[in-house]
């Protein structure tokens, strides 16, 4: 299974003025990312996402061009199913012989970032080829998924005190969910606004509804600790990026400071991020995202960790098809993982890219028994948003 061709296609989709949000990030006018397409001399094809951004908007002109002149190369030539030397021959540059031999890293500069973004778009495209390859869905090359059905949460979240709860009773019952996240934080402006959302929703949800809080990283530890203090009453499933990923302690003094979970991850990089969390006992939950940490093959070593560590395992899948999958097969097969997040706001790339639908019956996501990551490109969607 030789490659013969790696590349990357920006895919640049518009949202209508009408199905717009705005947070903390500004208006959400578009949804971008990187398709990654694994070429190889069998006839197979895998497919993969990377993410230049967390959030939706995101130019990712530096990305594919990374992935086609600077990593593609090296893979050229490559068999396909070694999927974690060559994470490591990606990781480590003109030193992977050394990392290799070794037993331990000697990473590039640019272990983080876009480069990472990269690597993981790369990696998710090549379990994608070992799976069809081998006629088998991901999840049972990870070890076998758990359960047949996972439940998910209904994510989105935006509106003002007096219209959030109708808003997150609208996203509940395009799927029958039984919890939701809204979002909180500096996008509200006041700390105070935030507590009056989470009030409100509450009220108007009712005791049985799990809601999570999202606070994007934007407040203090100081205006974190007041948040949950403030909405102690709430009981809200947990609190999530309350701080900047740069203040890994701060996270941990918020932690400390309550009994609501605290959950983080969406911001990091590979599994040396998240073995500092586990020391610092900064997170309950860890939500990793496939296309910027490190791809399926990272994702699982932070699972790993996770598990070891009594940590909850609850992958960010805010993004394309092929993101929200990886997360799935990977969440699926985990001994940690317990819950899959399902983006309600506009998102052409996770409805409108694949052909398959990943439909929510009863507030439940069916872990297919599709070959690879089970996701079929629709080219004709490519083809209409290709923006490089």
């Amino acid at each position: 299974m030789k490659i013969i061709k790696v590349s990357a296609d920006w895919l640049h989709v518009p949202i209508a003025t009408e199905r717009q949000h705005r947070s903390d990030f500004g208006a959400v006018d578009s949804f971008d990312s990187a398709l990654v397409r694994i070429e190889t001399e069998d006839g197979v094809t895998g497919f993969g996402e990377a993410k230049a951004q967390v959030g939706s908007v995101a130019n990712c002109q530096a990305l594919c061009s990374l992935i086609e002149a600077e990593l593609g190369p090296v893979l050229v030539g490559q068999d396909a199913r070694d999927i974690s030397r060559l994470w490591d021959v990606m990781y480590n540059g003109s030193r992977a012989h050394y990392a290799i031999q070794r037993g331990h890293v000697f990473p590039i500069m640019g272990r983080r970032g876009i480069t990472m973004a990269a690597i993981s778009g790369i990696d998710l495209a090549l379990w994608d080829l070992l799976g069809k390859s081998l006629g088998v869905p991901v999840w049972r090359l990870l070890g076998g998924r758990r359960q047949e059905r996972m439940p998910a949460y209904a994510s989105g979240g935006w509106a003002p005190a007096d219209k959030i709860a109708a808003e997150l009773q609208g996203f509940i019952d395009r799927g029958s969910f039984s919890a939701v996240k809204m979002r909180v934080g500096a996008g509200d402006g006041t700390l105070a606004h935030s507590i009056a959302r989470v009030h409100a929703a509450r009220e108007g949800l009712g005791p049985s509804i799990g809601i999570m809080c999202d606070a994007h990283g934007t407040w203090t530890s100081s205006e974190a600790k007041r948040f949950c203090r403030a909405v102690a009453d709430c009981h809200i499933d947990w609190l999530e990026e309350p701080v900047t990923a740069d203040d890994k302690t701060g996270l941990a003094d918020v932690r400390a400071a309550t009994d609501i979970p605290i959950a983080t991850g969406e911001s990091e990089f590979t599994r040396f991020a998240f073995r500092d969390l586990a020391l610092l006992r900064a997170a309950d939950i860890f939500q990793p995202d496939p296309s910027i940490a490190g791809g399926i093959t990272e994702l699982m070593r932070i699972e790993a960790l996770a598990s070891a560590h009594q940590i909850r395992f609850a992958p960010h899948m805010w993004g394309g098809a092929l993101t929200f999958a990886a997360g799935m097969h990977v969440a699926a097969a985990a001994s940690s993982g317990f819950i899959l997040e399902y983006s309600l706001g506009a998102n052409p790339l996770l409805h409108e890219l694949a052909v398959e639908d990943f439909a929510v019956v009863d507030g439940m996501v069916e872990i297919p028994e599709r070959p690879g990551l089970g996701v079929s490109i629709d080219e004709d969607f490519v083809a209409r948003y290709r923006a490089n």
